[in-house]
């Protein structure tokens, strides 16, 4: 059995007026781990833990860290989860919550990555937040449930930080035989994917700034660059104000609590940035977002 659970397809009602088409949400926040992390960490995870690992070590205080942490408790596996000190303290109380030894180095994740993979031995596995096939081909089974349900969408609408979901999203669409677009939506502060397409290979950003932590990767991996040269995936990004905002009337429209992160590829919708009515069927990932809570929206929006 998979670790992580088959997720609702759900039309918003909303967002289909007002793009005048059919937009379905892949409602991944209902994940037990709170993300749809938990598919490809889970499935990375149950291949490790099948060639004899007997520890999972990881280095991300969100989504990711999370969903080793709920795997490693599923699977009897100890877990040590490497955080910056940037790691608000209700993401450390989850992590320990679901049984994981967490461990505070430095002041960014590249600096808890280093310190993570100093610590592995030879039975540990450890378990990368985006730079993975075995978490793209995990992802790609989102696509495989959305095709089951006889949805079979004309674009999709995600998120993207360091580039897993998108590079697991396409496998999925490959598999399923969908030549298709992906607009990949980032925050103007984290726009590591933007820029390497404006740079013509992935690029290291200076600096990270703005609200939506979990996109927070200085440089998108390579696999997700090199899928433009394959499929049409348009690049956009929108403010943290607008990102923010997207979580607040999402909340209010499905009853879902949401982080900004996924609040950018809302934003998208909820800010008309896409040209849609042409199409039939929209597909947008609810990412998810572990660590959301509404007191932290309603003061990132002041």
């Amino acid at each position: 059995m998979p670790l992580h659970i088959n997720t609702p397809l759900l039309e918003s009602l909303p967002l289909s007026r007002l793009h005048h088409t059919r937009v379905w949400m892949k409602m991944e926040a209902m994940q037990p781990s709170g993300s749809f992390k938990i598919r490809g960490v889970g499935h990375a995870c149950e291949q490790h833990y099948a060639r004899g690992a007997d520890r999972f070590i990881s280095s991300s205080g969100g989504n990711a860290g999370l969903a080793v942490a709920y795997a490693g408790r599923q699977l009897g596996v100890p877990v040590i989860v490497v955080v910056p000190e940037t790691t608000s303290e209700r993401a450390r109380h989850l992590l320990r919550l679901e049984g994981a030894e967490v461990r505070v180095q430095g002041k960014t994740w590249a600096e808890a990555n280093q310190m993570a993979l100093s610590l592995l031995e030879q039975n540990d596995a450890f378990i990368h937040p985006f730079d993975d096939p075995l978490l793209w081909e995990g992802h790609a089974s989102l696509i495989d449930e959305v095709v089951d349900e006889g949805v079979r969408p004309d674009a999709v609408i995600l998120s993207v930080g360091g580039g897993g979901l998108l590079a697991g999203i396409d496998e999925g669409l490959r598999r399923n035989q969908l030549d298709i677009p992906i607009f990949a939506i980032e925050t103007e502060g984290m726009a590591s994917f933007n820029t390497a397409l404006a740079s013509g290979q992935p690029t290291t950003l200076p600096e990270l700034t703005g609200v939506a932590t979990s996109l927070g990767a200085r440089q998108v991996c390579q696999r997700a660059y090199d899928l433009t040269k394959h499929r049409e995936i348009i690049s956009l990004t929108v403010n943290d104000n607008q990102a923010v905002q997207a979580c607040l009337s999402f909340l209010d429209d499905h009853r879902t609590l949401v982080e900004p992160a996924c609040g950018a590829a809302l934003a998208a919708l909820y800010e008309s940035k896409i040209a849609l009515n042409t199409m039939s069927n929209i597909l947008v990932i609810i990412c998810g977002g572990s660590t959301a809570t509404s007191t932290s929206l309603q003061g990132f929006r002041g």
